[in-house]
């Protein structure tokens, strides 16, 4: 089996160094015969095309392709159109993976392929997030590492025909978030099933909390309300929004949740800070996450309520 794995990039040289250091030291076993790195760079504005220029030779897995900032969904199809596998592993370029992580996607997938007779399915690895730089791999994993998405590009692994005959990432996505949870929706319609993998594990690594970063979760969470609105009318479904948190439900919750807004992040501001500067960014984190998701929801609204207008 010779699996491809796609990482598109942008602007994260020090964590991506990491990245495919882990990838470049892969077990090689039966049924993984051979493996490459199709690495996508997004038109990043650091040293990431200078650094791997001149480090070429310690990465021999690795192939480079460049393109203008285009988006993850551009950068993952121009990447599968490069690839020279029969199986397609999506990873995002700040997972760092254990040694294994290749061979246990292609035993998983192999193993299913034989049980069903077809090969219309995609393993789905464990992802554990951290903040921990230094040594990513070790931390423990956490009830939050838990993730119910179907397709989630950040530990995947699927035969190349199946994904082509889905379609690919639909490149509308260009803002941040959704387009692999919609190619997803496709693939479920499709028939494709969701194999488990906890024996494939990347470690998410991300900075700790810091007030410096709140203005930019902010925008993070209104380009998703886009789109989120854009998945949603591809997909006009009570699933999806419910995935994308586009019901009356999700308004009520988040708006006890946060006290009607009272708890927002200019409120919550000195708390925060209290726990960052006590260690506790983790826990801080999870409180934005309340103010954070009702803006998200209120944002939707809004989006919906300025297309219909238009």
């Amino acid at each position: 089996m010779f699996l491809s794995v796609v990482i598109p990039t942008y602007n994260r040289l020090p964590i991506l160094r990491q990245c495919l250091q882990a990838l470049e030291s892969q077990v090689l076993a039966a049924p993984l015969e051979q493996f490459e790195v199709v690495l996508v760079d997004d038109g990043s504005t650091d040293d990431t095309v200078h650094w791997l220029d001149t480090h070429a030779s310690a990465f021999p897995h690795v192939r480079l392709i460049r393109q203008d900032h285009g988006g993850p969904a551009e950068g993952r199809n121009r990447g599968v159109d490069q690839a020279r596998g029969d199986v397609i592993v999506f990873i995002d370029s700040d997972l760092v993976v254990t040694p294994t992580f290749l061979l246990s996607h292609a035993r998983a997938l192999q193993r299913r392929w034989h049980e069903r007779g077809d090969r219309l399915c995609f393993t789905y690895g464990a992802v554990i997030n951290t903040a921990n730089f230094d040594a990513p791999t070790s931390e423990p994993h956490k009830p939050t590492d838990l993730s119910w998405a179907y397709f989630a590009t950040g530990n995947v692994a699927i035969e190349r025909e199946v994904l082509e005959r889905s379609g690919l990432f639909d490149t509308s996505f260009r803002l941040y978030g959704w387009e692999d949870l919609e190619l997803g929706e496709r693939l479920r319609q499709m028939g494709v099933q969701l194999v488990r993998c906890p024996e494939a594990v990347g470690y998410h690594w991300h900075p700790p909390l810091s007030l410096a970063q709140i203005p930019d979760l902010i925008r993070v969470e209104r380009e998703r309300a886009k789109m989120g609105l854009l998945f949603y009318r591809k997909h006009p479904s009570r699933r999806v929004r419910f995935i994308i948190q586009y019901t009356w439900l999700h308004r009520l919750l988040w708006e006890v949740l946060t006290l009607g807004g009272l708890l927002n992040e200019c409120s919550l501001r000195p708390l925060l800070g209290w726990l960052i500067r006590h260690g506790q960014a983790r826990l801080a984190m999870e409180l934005l996450r309340l103010p954070l998701n009702r803006l998200g929801v209120r944002a939707l609204y809004a989006e919906a309520r300025q297309l219909r207008t238009v």
